[in-house]
């Protein structure tokens, strides 16, 4: 099936993405050890080309049109090309790469199944729904989201269906640092404000994807309690932290 505009998410949600999601290094130094000896990588979902790993023979493979526009100069090579269709012979990579990706692939099923089809090794960035549930902003804000993101295919679908045919599965946690470079979700856990920024925002899926009304009522409920300081008293513990499990995971399969 043809990616178009009417079928495309980030037709209209990734127009600004890399305005607010930049690779943090913290996080990428994670995914680089992930990747162990891999020298060759395909990136699936690739988007405008975040933590792809410099001196690796990296090939994307992105079906938005509009996070392909986003990729930088000298980035890898894109193609435009769905996760449960991949246009590589088997064992054609060291190691396949899928960073915040999998819960937005039309069969995430389908779609590991050919990372495990074209690659010893695979490497994805996904998170528990069980532990985001009880975010701050989640919990106290957007509870929405939590219910939501139970249908998506998230770390227990990647750990299954990475873990077919007995491929060992080893599962990391990926804390987020206070000051995280990378829009996502949890990424302002210490800078509540941040949120209250519409281009912040706008790149967040999960908030995207809402009621925007819902999403602009919960925003006035956090900046009142910002400006009254009810939610300093709540989690002012937090700013003494440097970095917060928010159920970020890296799942690494393979038989190597």
């Amino acid at each position: 099936m043809a990616v178009t505009a009417s079928t495309d998410p980030y037709s209209a949600l990734g127009v600004s993405y890399t305005a607010s999601r930049k690779p943090d290094p913290r996080i990428a130094a994670r995914i680089r050890a992930a990747l162990g000896d891999a020298r060759t990588i395909v990136n699936v979902g690739a988007g405008a080309g975040s933590y792809e790993p410099a001196g690796l023979r990296v090939v994307a493979v992105e079906p938005s049109a509009v996070m392909v526009g986003q990729r930088p100069p000298g980035a890898a090579p894109a193609i435009r090309a769905l996760a449960e269709r991949l246009p590589f012979p088997d064992d054609a990579f060291d190691a396949a790469l899928a960073v915040l990706t999998v819960h937005h692939w039309r069969s995430a099923a389908a779609g590991l199944a050919q990372l495990r089809r074209v690659a010893r090794r695979q490497v994805v960035l996904t998170w528990d729904p069980q532990v985001t549930s009880r975010f701050w902003l989640v919990r106290d804000y957007l509870p929405q989201i939590a219910p939501h993101e139970r249908g998506l295919a998230c770390l227990d679908a990647v750990r299954a269906e990475l873990g077919r045919g007995g491929a060992r599965v080893v599962v990391q946690p990926v804390p987020v640092p206070g000051d995280c470079a990378d829009g996502f979700l949890g990424a302002y856990w210490r800078r509540p404000d941040a949120y209250l920024r519409a281009q912040a925002r706008a790149g967040i899926s999960s908030l995207s994807l809402l009621d925007q009304r819902a999403v602009r009522a919960a925003m006035r409920r956090l900046g009142a309690d910002l400006a009254s300081g009810r939610w300093y008293r709540r989690h002012g513990a937090l700013l003494a932290m440097s970095e917060l499990d928010l159920g970020y995971r890296l799942v690494i399969a393979g038989n190597d």
